[in-house]
């Protein structure tokens, strides 16, 4: 309930690291996030500070993103911000985490092929009933009635 969600936009910083586990797939990879901001003396935009988060993703997200993301994908990252802080050799490390619950591209710094994960063939294939339509154009007037043209319907038309 009282959890922080946060949504970021940064680039892939590291190759995702795919793991699988007893509880299910995992995958992590660091996010780059800079700020930009608008030097009016100079009149041009500039680099801020960078922020890195590592993100974690669980399940059919980490699947995804280890077959989707590179280092250097501009990406959007939603999720729940985790922030952790340890003593290793006298010296206090804090990192920031988040716990990804969607991962995406950024769609306004380039352009992305959405395809969805195959699906398992049934164990037990039974042919239809029906016989597959013969969906092909046949080659002839247009005015003539499907199937009726100069080929016949058995070989595929070819259209110039």
């Amino acid at each position: 309930m009282n959890e922080t969600t946060i949504s970021v936009v940064g680039n892939v910083a590291t190759q995702p690291v795919y793991r699988e586990a007893v509880t299910g797939p995992s995958a992590r990879f660091r996010l780059a996030v800079t700020s930009r901001y608008l030097d009016r003396e100079r009149n041009e935009w500039t680099d801020g500070h960078t922020n890195f988060f590592t993100v974690w993703a669980n399940r059919q997200l980490a699947t995804n993103a280890a077959a989707s993301l590179t280092v250097g994908d501009p990406v959007l990252v939603q999720g729940r911000l985790k922030v952790r802080s340890e003593v290793r050799e006298q010296q206090t490390w804090t990192s920031a985490d988040i716990e990804a619950v969607a991962i995406g591209h950024d769609l306004a710094r380039g352009t992305s092929a959405f395809r969805r994960p195959g699906r398992p063939e049934p164990a037990v294939h039974t042919p239809s009933s029906r016989p597959e339509p013969n969906w092909e154009t046949p080659v002839g007037d247009a005015d003539e009635p499907p199937g009726t043209g100069a080929q016949p319907a058995a070989e595929p038309a070819t259209v110039t």
